[in-house]
């Protein structure tokens, strides 16, 4: 699909990315590194030491919880990437019928919109550390200045022009970016423990159960984290990339389906490595000032590494941020097939920038990036099951595509019982969010089938694939 006056640049939103825009293993490693390698990681970082994990669960849980994820990322995402090479909202409205996948788009739009957000609301700490105005503290939901207010549009809407110019330039923002952030982020760890004392690796361990990490009690708002709690929320705190399918749009460019491993530079890099430093950050904050628990990015890093950790927390808020609009700008051009996406691109980078001015999302983000995992969950076990499955049971896949529906009852009923059933879990059942999204996801999958079996009646109308 030729590009055209209006779109500067080709993704293919609505047809199989063609051979000639494969992507190598580099790409991959770049945009995932660079996604995950984030100024987020400065946030979830000291919020695991806030919820008091000790040094054991922290460490034994990153590498298990890191592990699965990147096992999911190659085993579950990337063999139908590379098979369909289809945008995650192309392929489920073939699945879904148009009508179902407006209401699913709607959903997976507003949850990346406030996940950019959140990215907006990092690299703004950064700026507020030059200008000096005042910043939002731990348990602060409203924007609580007017230097915030501008920093945050203007940091946003930097982010959307990026973002605009589609995953191609992504990739190389991030190939460019990821080395130096990396090299930052283990400055950010090498440093802070100098400061708490800690001069060689043979004292570390002992330090960090002593010091750091010492499994005592959750600070005031924060709930108390186990070995378990830090398992699943790695594993699931990407949950709607892997097992909810969103990156089918990004490995649809991929030119192996064991690229999938290229997300492991992300998630031992990224979400062990940079997770750790930024926690021992927070450690030296509340070790120089027990009663400063404000989980402030960019004077963290500029306390750290000087103006070295500022441009880190800008660049690794960015990187993280490009690709999210961009899933978001997906989502929400899908529901107008005929605009431009980089124009819908655009407007989706300012809701963003406005997203960004409140920290409720940023301070409590392990909470909600578990909730955005479990809604979007159950449709990525309706695709998983849609593509392997439905054949071998004699049943049609891509059903509305074949049957013209516009609602696939069957795959919508899967979504709003399993959100329902885990919904009354959390609520009702006392169960916490981190552990309802896996029995979810085999909920999904149930019901899928058996609502399959029942909802297609009559013979397929066009052959499977």
């Amino acid at each position: 699909m030729p590009a055209d006056d209006h779109e500067p640049v080709e993704e293919f939103e609505r047809e199989r990315v063609p051979d000639r825009a494969l992507l190598g293993l580099k790409s991959f490693v770049g945009m995932y590194g660079g996604e995950h390698i984030a100024g987020t990681e400065l946030m979830i970082g000291p919020l695991f030491l806030a919820s008091g994990a000790s040094a054991f669960d922290l460490f034994f849980g990153l590498l298990l919880g890191n592990l699965l994820a990147v096992l999911s990322w190659t085993f579950i995402t990337a063999p139908i990437a590379t098979r369909a090479r289809l945008t995650l909202y192309f392929q489920l409205e073939k699945i879904c019928g148009r009508k179902l996948v407006v209401l699913y788009n709607v959903a997976n739009g507003i949850m990346f919109t406030f996940l950019a957000g959140a990215m907006v609301t990092v690299s703004s700490t950064a700026v507020g550390v030059w200008i000096r105005f005042r910043m939002p503290g731990l348990n602060d939901l409203y924007p609580n200045s007017m230097g915030w207010v501008v920093s945050a549009l203007a940091v946003g809407l930097l982010f959307a022009v990026v973002a605009a110019y589609g995953y191609k330039f992504l990739a190389r923002v991030a190939n460019i970016a990821v080395p130096w952030m990396v090299l930052v982020f283990l400055a950010f760890g090498v440093i802070g423990l100098r400061q708490l004392g800690v001069s060689n690796l043979s004292h570390f361990w002992s330090a960090a159960q002593t010091t750091i990490w010492t499994g005592g009690n959750p600070l005031p708002g924060q709930i108390k984290f186990t070995f378990w709690h830090v398992a699943f929320f790695a594993w699931f705190c990407n949950m709607a990339m892997h097992i909810g399918m969103a990156d089918l749009s990004v490995f649809r460019y991929a030119k192996k389906w064991w690229y999938g491993l290229a997300s492991a530079s992300g998630m031992f890099l990224g979400h062990f490595m940079a997770w750790l430093s930024a926690s021992i950050l927070y450690a030296v904050q509340l070790r120089q000032d027990p009663a400063n628990t404000d989980v402030l990015p960019g004077p963290m890093a500029y306390r750290a590494c000087g103006i070295a950790g500022l441009l880190c927390v800008v660049l690794a808020g960015w990187t993280t941020a490009n690709p999210t609009i961009y899933r978001a700008g997906l989502a929400f051009q899908s529901l107008v097939p005929r605009a431009s996406r980089f124009r819908v691109t655009l407007v989706t980078g300012i809701m963003v920038a406005i997203a960004g001015l409140f920290p409720a999302v940023t301070m409590k983000l392990l909470g909600f990036v578990a909730l955005y995992g479990m809604v979007l969950m159950p449709m990525g076990a309706v695709i998983f099951l849609d593509f392997w499955v439905l054949r071998k049971l004699g049943l049609q896949s891509n059903y509305a595509e074949a049957s013209g529906t516009q609602f696939n009852w069957a795959a919508g009923i899967t979504w709003f019982a399993t959100l329902g059933a885990c919904a009354w879990l959390v609520l009702r059942g006392g169960v916490q969010i981190f552990f309802v999204s896996l029995p979810g996801w085999f909920l999904a999958a149930v019901l899928y089938v058996l609502l399959s079996k029942l909802y297609q009646r009559k013979p397929p109308l066009a052959p499977n694939r």
